[in-house]
């Protein structure tokens, strides 16, 4: 033994046991041994020998414990079968088998009568109220979720702006009257001025007739007879009178343009009374308009106008939801082959799983859903990848004024099974 492990078993309290069995072996303090002195040679043999029992204790020990494992494997080992068990155990196993067969078989006959998909909701025909006219709300008449007939008053726009514009209208239609009057008065005098101008005429006739016959007369006279001043006399008083004929003419032609022009105006009078008209009428379809009223029964929804709120023309307040409905299923075309109208369907409604309906099968799309989609396929450009189309059938349910059928609303997931067979 070297100073470096005597000094090991110093610091670890063994510096008594050193294995070398001479002089190095001393007694620790309070052994009662004077220190220094040599350690017996037994001390170390005893030291060996309880070394070496321990060993054989613990290889005692461990066989032990593998015999105890041995052994619990021996007694958990599972006795072999008896031919009996065997059988009864292996008639089980093929009564099963024969069993889930004939349920198969049972469940593929019975499921191939149908043509189901979970791909189908409740459809309706919604109504989007909206104003025709621009206005402040004076009322919302409605409650969300609230029944409502057809006719009934929904919301109320403040009037008194479309009240003024009636009035307006109103005097706008006597002021186009009171022209037309006018203009109708203006053509019976200017008819009475022509008929007056037509009698000058005629009296001018005569005038000149009888002034031409006088001067015929004193012209077939010999020369002797006649005097100079007299035949002038004649003819002058011929053509006056000729003359005068053919302003009384042309003054007829001129009051017969007024009667023209006033029949114009009064056209044109009639015109702007019907326009006046037709901007009252307008004016009172738009005061009647301040009062939004539905168009169907149904519930009101999605309700999203307050009093005091300003609205547009075409403004969306609500949407009513009448009470028809019916499924818009989505089958793939491949489901399609045996699908007829008027075929029987079962429908199972998702939010009411203790239900059952019953329906018939409507009309089937003419062209699949992709076709009428706002981006429809295009299947001569790019790589083609065949997809399996879907196309909408309409499901009516037979049962329409049931209780159950009312509760139904646009949108519920349904599973409708069509009977093809």
């Amino acid at each position: 033994m070297n100073q470096d492990d005597r000094d090991k078993m110093k610091e670890e309290g063994r510096d008594h046991l050193d294995g070398g069995g001479g002089r190095d072996k001393t007694w620790p303090e309070g052994s009662g041994c004077k220190p220094g002195e040599d350690v017996p040679e037994a001390w170390g043999k005893k030291r060996e020998d309880r070394k070496e029992k321990k060993g054989e204790k613990k290889e005692e020990k461990e066989g032990e414990e593998e015999g105890s494992e041995d052994k619990e494997k021996e007694e958990k080992k599972p006795e072999p079968w008896s031919p009996m068990k065997k059988v009864v155990v292996g008639g089980i196993i093929g009564l099963v088998l024969v069993l889930g067969i004939v349920v198969g078989v049972a469940w593929w006959m019975y499921a191939r009568q149908f043509e189901t998909t979970d791909d189908a909701f409740i459809d309706a025909h919604t109504e989007r109220v909206a104003p025709q006219v621009a206005g402040r709300v004076l009322r919302v008449l409605v409650a969300d979720n609230q029944e409502v007939k057809a006719g009934d008053p929904l919301v109320e726009v403040d009037p008194a702006d479309f009240q003024a514009a009636v009035e307006q209208a109103e005097a706008g239609v006597a002021e186009a009257r009171g022209k037309l009057a006018q203009a109708e008065a203006q053509k019976q005098v200017a008819q009475a001025t022509v008929e007056q101008g037509d009698a000058d005429v005629e009296q001018a006739k005569v005038s000149e007739e009888n002034a031409k016959a006088q001067l015929g007369r004193y012209e077939g006279l010999s020369k002797e007879a006649q005097s100079p001043q007299r035949l002038d006399d004649l003819r002058a008083a011929a053509r006056n009178a000729e003359a005068q004929r053919v302003a009384m003419e042309k003054k007829v032609v001129a009051e017969e343009a007024q009667v023209q022009l006033a029949q114009s105006q009064i056209v044109s009078g009639q015109a702007d009374v019907q326009a006046a008209q037709a901007r009252l009428d307008q004016a009172k379809l738009n005061i009647g308009y301040t009062g939004v009223r539905a168009t169907i029964a149904g519930r009101v929804t999605n309700r999203n106008v307050q009093a005091g709120d300003y609205l547009t023309s075409g403004q969306q307040l609500m949407v009513l939801v009448p009470d028809e409905v019916w499924v818009t299923a989505n089958y793939k075309e491949t489901q399609l082959a045996r699908m007829r109208v008027g075929q029987e369907v079962e429908i199972s409604v998702d939010a009411y799983p203790d239900m059952e309906f019953r329906g018939k099968v409507d009309s089937v799309q003419k062209g699949s859903g992709a076709w009428f989609s706002l981006l429809p396929p295009e299947n001569a450009t790019g790589n083609y990848v065949k997809v399996v189309q879907r196309v909408p059938v309409k499901i009516v349910f037979e049962d329409r004024d049931s209780e159950a059928y009312r509760r139904l609303s646009p949108g519920m997931s349904v599973t409708p099974k069509v009977r093809i067979r």
